[in-house]
């Protein structure tokens, strides 16, 4: 896919568990010629886990993107005036993220970013990373899908029988999503099989 002239907005929440997942797509965006500008949670920034620390994934995407983090509102909020994201992917997409933005929440830098896209009416694509998506959150989701200029990259069931409830999208397909979102489109199928447990 040739990004050449475009600005891509890459968000992440805290699921910390597929962000090793997600950074080889914020590199191919980067291979293709966007422009990249790292989005964080509070969570990406303060917290480590078995998975990594914060210091770690935050040197990853600077050593990835080029740019410098936006990692309050206040960095987020001019994101809307300047128009400056063609395309914006929350990935991961945390079922607290989820239900922030389904309802109007705004108490993030990433949930700001995803305000300011919507006001620009630019496609906003998510990629669902929640332990209760077939839970409570499924209304959530259900309001997201049915949002104009939302997109959704295809997602499944990751563990169905330890897990029933549990969503989340595969991350390899971020940058088809978005590449189609970017013509109005949702990629599909959008509800697949994201692995399968014996």
């Amino acid at each position: 896919m040739n990004w050449k002239g475009k600005t891509v907005g890459y968000a992440l929440t805290g699921s910390h568990c597929t962000l090793e997942e997600v950074m080889p797509q914020i590199k191919r965006f980067k291979d293709g010629g966007a422009s990249v500008v790292p989005i964080v949670s509070h969570t990406i920034m303060t917290t480590d886990t078995r998975f990594g620390t914060s210091e770690n994934w935050q040197k990853q995407l600077k050593d990835i993107t080029g740019n410098d983090i936006i990692s309050t509102i206040v960095e987020a909020e001019p994101l809307g005036p300047s128009k400056l994201l063609d395309v914006l992917v929350i990935a991961p997409c945390t079922g607290n993220s989820i239900s922030k933005l389904a309802n109007a929440m705004t108490d993030s830098p990433v949930l700001m970013a995803a305000k300011a896209q919507m006001r620009n009416c630019r496609p906003l694509v998510l990629a669902i990373s929640t332990n209760d998506g077939l839970g409570l959150n499924a209304a959530n989701i259900a309001k997201l899908l049915v949002t104009k200029n939302i997109y959704f990259v295809p997602f499944g069931q990751d563990n169905p029988q330890q897990k029933p409830n549990s969503l989340v999208a595969r991350m390899e397909l971020v940058p088809e999503t978005c590449y189609s979102a970017l013509e109005g489109k949702q990629l599909q199928p959008m509800i697949i099989e994201r692995f399968h447990s014996a």
